[in-house]
């Protein structure tokens, strides 16, 4: 598609958010499915139910580390071919799980081959992908594009879960990696072969060089991050991600944990497992919202803040649930306030080191916080309860970690407010 004049075509930013939604509904859809694989693997083959959950667990880990490559990759070339190429490796790593036989092979297919192919249809690709054809409306694409993930798993857990139940989780594995596969290369190569607007001769979100509006803050001097080492040694940065390896940790920690707290406080089973779909639901609000308001605000540090606000006021409801009713009411408030999370931390990065490295930062960001802050979040839950008999000190201290991490994150200067001091200090 031709994109030169303006007014008279569509903006390719666009297509590039709805590559990206479909590519993170499939990559997630089939990725979050594991849990109904679960339970059927352990009656078929007899192995124990912990040895199953470290294939969840290696494949989170590999997810993160090749994040940091992937994160890289998509800041010298357009995501066509990282997103192909991982798509391809992730296919190959559901249909061969299909065919294992013990845990070590599960290990292998599910854990390096998905985790590994994952990181090239992740977040750090398709949203670093989205970032770098926005600005002012960087928010609410960023926010639109990660709505594909709640969608994705609520279409795609309930027809894996079919499939088990009426021919096989073996064959359940084999369906997902075709969805990845087929999904995958045909939007990677149909719609995200463009890599940034300028090489169609436009500014981020569509502005021609000569007709570009007035952006508050132009003529300051501006801070450069040309490589992953500069973003490295700024401080900003990590507290970015020290406050989203603290949420992170608080929201895998309730994942793993809410269903047996909300059957030791009487609650039905089936009511406490659903209670995880409430919070996918209103999760898709929370992406929208958060991501719209960023755009409004001067500085998305406060649409991030009111994030965590959001969750930590989920938890005091969680602390004193008695009904099903008061449940679904904490899942929709934490699941609305969980939303934040993904398009918030591209926003930031972006808004705070510009789009020349946001893959490579994103990608160091996915590692600490996703990686390290949410593996350690369910097995500290673990600890808790193993010590306490309860999990209420697992939630006083979600709250802590979530007020403080607010906290820390008014702390965070804007760009321009860096580059003013740089420039003082020069003086």
């Amino acid at each position: 598609m031709r994109i030169v004049d303006k007014g008279k075509d569509m903006y390719w930013g666009w297509f590039i958010v709805t590559g990206a939604f479909l590519i993170l509904a499939a990559s997630y859809g089939t990725r979050y499915s594991f849990g109904v694989f679960v339970r059927p693997m352990f009656v078929d083959n007899q192995w124990q139910m912990s040895a199953i959950s470290v294939g969840f667990s290696i494949n989170l880990l590999i997810y993160a580390l090749s994040s940091l490559v992937s994160g890289r990759l998509i800041d010298r070339m357009a995501p066509r071919w990282i997103m192909t190429i991982g798509a391809c490796i992730a296919a190959l790593g559901f249909i061969l799980t299909g065919f294992v036989r013990t845990p070590g092979q599960l290990y292998i297919t599910y854990g390096v081959l998905c985790g590994m192919g994952s990181a090239g249809i992740g977040v750090v690709v398709s949203s670093a992908s989205v970032g770098k054809w926005f600005v002012r409306r960087r928010g609410i694409a960023i926010g639109v594009a990660s709505i594909g993930i709640g969608l994705g798993t609520m279409a795609l857990t309930p027809v894996a879960g079919y499939i088990v139940k009426n021919y096989h989780w073996r064959t359940g594995f084999i369906f997902l990696g075709i969805i990845v596969l087929i999904v995958g290369v045909l939007v990677s190569q149909v719609l995200m072969r463009k890599s940034r607007p300028e090489q169609y001769g436009l500014l981020p979100d569509g502005d021609l060089p000569e007709t570009r509006p007035f952006v508050q803050g132009e003529g300051i001097p501006v801070l450069t991050y040309t490589s992953p080492a500069t973003v490295l040694k700024d401080h900003h940065f990590w507290i970015i991600v020290l406050c989203f390896s603290g949420a992170i940790m608080a929201q895998m920690m309730v994942f793993v944990h809410q269903v047996s707290y909300a059957v030791d406080n009487n609650i039905g089973r089936i009511a406490a497992a659903s209670s995880l779909g409430a919070i996918g639901v209103a999760s898709i609000f929370g992406r929208f919202f958060f991501g719209w308001l960023s755009d409004q605000l001067n500085d998305p540090k406060y649409s991030a803040l009111l994030g965590y606000i959001i969750m930590a006021s989920g938890m005091f409801i969680l602390l004193n649930i008695k009904t099903s009713v008061t449940l679904y009411i904490y899942a929709l408030v934490f699941g609305f306030g969980y939303g934040s999370l993904a398009p918030m931390m591209p926003v930031l990065l972006s808004d705070r080191f510009g789009r020349d490295v946001l893959g490579s930062a994103y990608g160091f960001l996915t590692f600490f916080s996703t990686g390290i802050g949410g593996a350690i979040g369910p097995v500290l839950g673990g600890i808790i309860y193993d010590t306490t008999g309860s999990y209420n000190r697992a939630w006083y201290l979600n709250i802590f970690i979530l007020i403080f991490i607010s906290l820390l994150m008014c702390t965070l200067k804007t760009k321009r407010q860096l580059a003013e001091a740089v420039s003082e200090r020069r003086e």
